[in-house]
């Protein structure tokens, strides 16, 4: 078993095909969209390939140490992950395109007039081991 990050994005992907943000869905049409997500994590979970999965806040910020004993600075020129991120999904399944197959239905939730948003899922496998560096 192999585990893959399903990353969800505000932006920085391709534009979904149902391209209506979530904060101009109706309540009705954000429940239904969590409702899709909560059933298929319950599946995922039965079939023993689901780990975990986190919707994320859109408030955060960019950290770094200056220095010791110098406070830490932060912000910079540069997308904040706030802006990008939208949660994910980690899945533990048998290949590669299992979990390409789980993150095309994952892209399948409804969206705006409960049409499927289609969007656009990063696929990202977990290093198993540290990759050996060689120059």
């Amino acid at each position: 078993m192999a585990r893959y990050l399903l990353l969800k994005h505000h932006r920085g992907a391709p534009a979904p095909v149902n391209d209506v943000r979530m904060d101009r869905w109706t309540p009705e049409e954000r429940a239904a969209h969590v409702q899709y997500t909560e059933d298929f994590a319950a599946r995922l979970e039965a079939s023993g390939e689901y780990v975990e999965s986190q919707a994320i806040s859109p408030q955060g910020t960019f950290v770094r140490s200056d220095g010791e004993g110098r406070p830490p600075v932060t912000g910079g020129p540069f997308a904040e992950t706030k802006d990008l991120i939208a949660g994910w999904m980690v899945v533990d399944v048998e290949t590669y395109e299992r979990a390409l197959e789980l993150a095309a239905e994952l892209s399948a939730a409804p969206g705006a007039g409960g049409r499927p948003i289609q969007e656009w899922l990063e696929v990202r496998p977990f290093f198993t081991a540290m990759p050996t560096v060689t120059e």
